[in-house]
């Protein structure tokens, strides 16, 4: 396949270059770097700096190379961030990717991938949340992906385009060739655990131990990075194969969940020192629970995950902090 794979400069979309890359493909990333890093693109891959709706940059790219499937990653993604500057969200998130889907589709690419978040399902606090599961989106973030969702859905309708949108849960961990991993971000709890277990930082707040759960601290459904970049090349051969002009969803995690606790527990499992804990008071918005069902996607596409294990997404996400 010849993929085009916007946003493929960040801590996901390089991952999945790489998997797309790994597998034989053709992979060229469009990325401005104004979040991504031009480390992480890998060399193989034709890479292509500019803004995505300023399409004129690589217009010649839709002349030159036949672009079988669009994955699109480029986004902004700081919930506290969108809070405080939602215009930038809508624009960026939204308006910038609509006139980049459109010329997609004018140039007669028609398969695209979405990346979006468990975000659009708000604050359901369910061990067990499905694809049909209410969007309530609660933060400008969460709305764009929804907003966006809709109009690929709604471009499916007018069977204009054929589309997976992918909802991620708790994305963690690193290549474990080392090649990638999440360089930075604030609001990943598993980077922030381990900035703390590599003396980056000196203490962990865990922010509420009073929530209704086993040991008080919130439950996610953590997913390794390399295993979300699997189910991209799946769909992607899914909808290169299919004639069917049609739209999907589908839900990406393990569909079990660990508690802060349990993150911290098994990294003091894998470091010298035991790290430095805070309580801190709760996060407007953090919920108890948000487990994926994702029975969806392993029925339909035989999908086994290969790095289902707590330890394992620690201990990638380890190594890679140490290595950066």
């Amino acid at each position: 396949m010849n993929v085009l794979i916007t946003g493929g400069a960040g801590y996901i979309g390089s991952n999945t270059s790489l998997m797309f890359l790994d597998k034989g493909h053709n992979v060229t990333i469009v990325d401005n770097l104004v979040t991504g890093y031009k480390e992480l693109i890998p060399n193989k891959a034709n890479f292509i700096k500019s803004d995505i709706s300023n399409v004129k940059n690589f217009s010649n790219l839709f002349k030159e190379k036949k672009i079988d499937i669009v994955i699109h990653f480029a986004a902004h993604t700081k919930v506290s961030e969108s809070l405080k500057f939602p215009q930038k969200y809508y624009e960026n998130n939204y308006d910038k990717a609509k006139i980049f889907i459109d010329e997609c589709i004018k140039q007669g690419i028609k398969k695209i991938i979405f990346s979006s978040s468990a975000a659009v399902y708000g604050n359901v606090n369910k061990k067990d949340i499905y694809e049909n599961e209410k969007t309530n989106p609660t933060n400008p973030y969460s709305k764009t992906k929804l907003k966006l969702e809709n109009y690929l859905r709604q471009l499916g309708e007018e069977k204009k385009v054929s589309c997976i949108i992918l909802r991620y849960f708790n994305v963690s961990g690193a290549d474990k060739k080392m090649r990638s991993g999440l360089m930075s971000n604030s609001e990943n709890l598993i980077k922030a655990i381990c900035e703390v277990a590599t003396n980056k930082k000196e203490t962990f707040v865990i922010n509420g131990n009073d929530y209704n759960t086993k040991d008080g601290t919130p439950i996610r459904d953590f997913i390794h990075v390399s295993d979300l970049a699997e189910m991209h090349l799946i769909s992607a051969e899914k909808i290169f194969k299919d004639n069917i002009v049609s739209t999907d969803i589908y839900n990406c995690g393990y569909g079990r969940g660990y508690s802060v606790k349990d993150v911290i527990k098994v990294i003091n499992d894998l470091v010298t020192n035991k790290i430095q804990i805070e309580v801190g008071p709760r996060r407007k918005g953090d919920i108890e629970y948000s487990i994926a069902n994702v029975s969806k996607f392993k029925k339909n596409f035989n999908w086994k995950p290969k790095f289902d294990d707590l330890k394992t997404i620690l201990a990638t996400a380890l190594d890679w902090e140490k290595k950066i």
